[in-house]
């Protein structure tokens, strides 16, 4: 189900609906009513009460933020299953809703970025990843050492210690352009790994979860067309996990996302 469309179309034969019947049908109505009162049809009414709470919630989602909810494990620590985030929709440039297409150029992703983008291969899915490589850029990820080099220069990362709630694992720190973040690391797991070019107009997206994340590594995600992005993860603000899952993490409310 294509959300933006439906808002899309509902904002539009709304609009359409009480436009018609301020410029048309209400004369008709009062003309042949010779001065008596007259009820408005309740499409009408329904039209009236909906079109301006649509058109508010559609330019907001649209061209300002819009809310997502992180669906997997692939970007921890950085976020968690059960987080819901704002997603900044016009830092990239404004788009046309369900066109998706760019009618006002203000920024590009930098290096480092959280980004949430349409998959390629199905377009009807949203992913959210760390923007690892800029178009031109060429990426290597040694899957052995865990070790990111980007246009031959390698990029800093240091082991803080082993992943408490992640048996076997370790987090790292490492910093991409200006954004210092944490990864997490599976020492005797081997992920995907290889040398990557990335072509112009494109972005190589990884997981800060490296050894358990579908990415640009692998052909169902491959490089992300710019016109395939959606917006710059910003601020959490709730999560919520089942009573099972040991339920909502107050504290991770407010939390912006580096």
């Amino acid at each position: 189900m294509d959300f933006a469309l439906i808002l899309v179309l509902a904002t539009f034969v709304t609009g359409i609906i009480w436009a018609l019947d301020a410029l048309i049908f209400r004369r008709l109505r009062l003309a042949g009513a010779e001065g008596q009162p007259v009820k408005e049809p309740v499409v009408v009414e329904y039209a009236k009460s909906f079109f301006p709470v649509l058109l508010l919630v559609l330019v907001l989602r649209s061209f300002l933020f819009e809310p997502f909810r992180i669906p997997s494990e692939s970007m921890l620590p950085t976020l968690e299953q059960g987080d819901f985030i704002f997603v900044n929709k016009f830092v990239y440039g404004l788009r046309l809703p369900v066109l998706n297409t760019k009618v006002v150029d203000i920024g590009e992703p930098e290096r480092g970025d959280v980004v949430v983008f349409r998959l390629p291969s199905d377009p009807s899915i949203n992913y959210i990843k760390r923007v690892v490589g800029l178009p031109g850029d060429t990426v290597h990820y040694d899957k052995e050492r865990k070790q990111l080099t980007i246009n031959g220069e390698q990029v800093p990362i240091e082991v803080v210690g082993p992943a408490e709630s992640e048996p076997g694992k370790v987090l790292a720190e490492e910093r991409l352009g200006a954004h210092e973040h944490l990864v997490l690391l599976a020492r005797a797991y081997e992920s995907a790994g290889g040398t990557y070019r990335v072509p112009e107009g494109h972005y190589f997206m990884m997981g800060d979860n490296r050894d358990n994340s579908r990415d640009s590594r692998f052909p169902e995600v491959d490089f992300v067309p710019e016109h395939h992005l959606v917006g710059r993860a910003e601020r959490i603000w709730m999560n919520w996990r089942s009573p099972r899952q040991g339920g909502p993490q107050w504290s991770r409310i407010g939390k912006s996302i580096d």
